[in-house]
């Protein structure tokens, strides 16, 4: 590890917030669009973007943050709304896959796996970037915020199904995967409840470590069967949130190193991966993949939330959200890439395309469409909560 170039990221990252605070943007926009720029003036051999260990630092935040996002979900909420996250979930999955999938083949003349493979990458949503987004504002504490947190996981589920269904040879890892799985979502709450009560609350951060320890070995079984490690963490944090969730100083602790260490270095290295040479060689093909994803986006979502009688502005801000992509866009992308199933053009304005898909919509909906009155709930549920 280069402790210089460790420094140079944590810089970009207080740079990246500096600009956040300054122009009132999300902090995980800021930090794409200051690794975009740093990627095209200091390089990626000076930033070691594809060093194992900044690779790994940033897998690991964006496994984090995942888990996050799935331990403050209100098990009451999703029960109460569970057709809600259903419904836009799956508008949200299916109409960019088909859209994106439809305009990459007839107008951009790709074949057909490729057009495949480009409908699932840019069907997805970025529950990192949205989970992100929401903390900054106290949305992830509201009914509001689970329910789309919720629909996220829904959307992102449809995509890792369909990659899997469409490319992914089904093996025998593949099912001892889904069965050490199932098995380990099915004993931690009772297991981690016991051992957090006898052994939890000291200085020596059993909790953290623990938790740790549980993401770090399915990831690495996920790995081994061919699938990603960032895969399990938001359904450990799902069957996790009754014990993890209501431990406000646990999730305060683990926003600390994740927000704090980690995920300057996902958003930042997810920035500095896109080619800017690329993008303006295929600036149309970029173009038409990111309006297709957003146009396919707004004809999913926005009927079915209006079809659950949520209000316009929460109904775009929803769409809006549910447009964003990044973790499991470029997962799909590079899966294509390595699999001969894309080229490096097509891969190139595929991650361009998805990496844009986590700005140009997060912005729109800060910047016009912000529920407010979602936002003063969530400022009094943060008072609530204070000692």
């Amino acid at each position: 590890m280069d402790w210089g170039v460790a420094a140079i990221w944590l810089g970009l990252a207080v740079l990246a917030t500096l600009i956040s605070v300054g122009l009132r943007l999300s902090v995980a926009l800021t930090e794409i669009l200051v690794g975009v720029a740093a990627g095209a003036l200091l390089g990626k051999d000076l930033l070691q973007t594809n060093a194992s260990w900044v690779a790994f630092l940033a897998g690991v935040g964006s496994i984090l943050l995942t888990f996050l996002a799935g331990a403050e979900l209100d098990p009451e909420t999703l029960r109460r709304s569970w057709k809600e996250a259903l419904g836009i979930g799956l508008a949200g999955f299916f109409a960019p896959f088909l859209g994106v999938s439809f305009l990459a083949h007839t107008l951009l003349g790709w074949e057909a796996r490729a057009s495949w493979l480009a409908g699932v990458a840019l069907s997805t949503t970025s529950v990192a970037v949205v989970y992100a987004v929401m903390l900054e504002l106290g949305l992830n504490r509201t009914p509001f915020g689970k329910v789309i947190l919720a629909a996220c996981f829904v959307n992102d589920l449809g995509t890792v199904l369909a990659l899997g269904l469409l490319f992914a040879p089904f093996t025998a890892k593949t099912l001892a995967f889904a069965l050490g799985l199932l098995l380990a979502l099915f004993f931690l709450p009772s297991f981690t409840r016991r051992l957090f009560a006898r052994y939890g609350g000291g200085t020596y951060e059993l909790e953290a470590k623990f938790l740790l320890l549980v993401l770090f070995a399915l990831g690495a079984l996920a790995v081994w069967s061919g699938s990603e490690a960032v895969l399990p963490a938001y359904l450990v944090g799902m069957v996790l949130a009754e014990n993890v969730g209501k431990d406000h100083g646990l999730l305060r602790r683990l926003r600390t190193l994740t927000l704090g260490l980690l995920t300057p270095f996902y958003f930042l290295r997810a920035g500095s991966l896109v080619s800017l040479p690329a993008l303006a060689a295929g600036f149309a093909g970029f173009l038409l993949l990111l309006l297709a994803k957003m146009v396919s986006k707004f004809l999913g979502v926005y009927p079915a939330t209006l079809a659950f009688r949520y209000p316009g502005r929460d109904a775009a801000y929803t769409t809006l959200l549910m447009s964003t992509g990044l973790t499991f866009g470029t997962i799909s992308s590079l899966y294509g890439l390595t699999h001969g199933i894309i080229n490096e053009a097509q891969y190139s304005l595929l991650v361009a395309a998805v990496i844009a898909s986590a700005v140009v919509p997060t912005w729109i909906a800060n910047r016009f469409f912000l529920p407010h009155h979602h936002v003063e709930a969530a400022r009094g549920l943060r008072e609530e909560v204070k000692p």
